[in-house]
């Protein structure tokens, strides 16, 4: 009697069965999904090539496909999205003079520059040509500003990476408490400074990716600042992707939430 090759890898296989089945029905499922999927894209094809009067020339041999952009809604990064508009809504009501931003999305300051002159800082400068923005290159680490000279700074989804080694930095277990005292350095007394990092029940590093912060740790980092607003992006965002001047305590039931911190630098007494 012969044994199918697929009876064969069962048996042998160390890996346990219950994943095993499963890696075989996704498999399949999928095979039937692109099958599906290339039948009505041939179908399109044809209905565009069929056209009477064509105003652009069409080949098969210059096609780009995409099979999974038919979707019911827009799918977007809730973590970048929903934190870039937070932090715009905060420099619009503060219309500073000049804000800083040290590494964060790109986007947010091509946005933010169109109301407000920005400076981009980055160890690796972008090459943008905008007006009222401007890119310079810089080091989170030694930032090019004098002490306390800064009245809106931010810096978002940054921090949890510095000293990891992932983007060819030096490694450094409290990389991030480095980071952390540069930017209070520079920030002015009444000062604004928006903070970015991820947040959850239990502080832990996922290597080399990036740190998962605790709330209380998160204050911790800047003691000469007073919190005035915390805004969480949950990790399951169905009924509410960004919660404006959130429970603390919501922080702790995350595991990979984002937690938005607008502080204020305090005045000397």
């Amino acid at each position: 009697m012969v044994t199918s090759p697929i009876v064969l890898f069962l048996i042998n296989s160390d890996q346990p069965m219950i994943k095993i089945i499963k890696k075989f029905l996704y498999k399949g499922k999928r095979a039937i999904q692109v099958t599906k999927q290339m039948t009505e894209v041939l179908r399109q094809f044809r209905v565009l090539k069929n056209t009477l009067h064509p105003r652009f020339d069409l080949s098969w041999r210059d096609r780009w496909l995409h099979l999974r952009d038919a979707t019911a809604t827009t799918g977007f990064d809730r973590h970048y999205v929903f934190h870039t508009a937070w932090a715009a809504r905060i420099v619009a009501s503060i219309m500073p003079g000049l804000h800083v931003d040290v590494s964060s999305s790109l986007y947010f300051v091509t946005a933010v520059s169109a109301f407000v002159p920005t400076k981009f800082i980055d160890y690796r400068p972008a090459d943008l040509q905008l007006s009222g923005l401007r890119s310079e290159a810089g080091d989170l680490m030694s930032l090019p500003f004098e002490g306390g000279s800064l009245e809106s700074i931010s810096c978002m989804h940054v921090v949890e990476h510095v000293g990891l080694g992932r983007y060819g930095d030096p490694l450094d277990y409290d990389g991030d408490l480095k980071a952390a005292a540069e930017l209070t350095r520079v920030v002015a007394e009444g000062g604004n400074l928006l903070f970015v990092v991820p947040v959850c029940g239990k502080a832990r590093i996922q290597f080399n990716a990036h740190r998962i912060y605790q709330y209380d740790q998160v204050i911790k980092m800047f003691p000469d600042f007073d919190l005035a607003e915390f805004a969480l992006i949950p990790d399951d965002g169905s009924d509410e992707g960004l919660i404006r001047n959130a429970d603390p305590t919501l922080a702790s039931r995350q595991r990979y939430g984002c937690g938005c911190f607008h502080f204020v630098k305090r005045t000397a007494s």
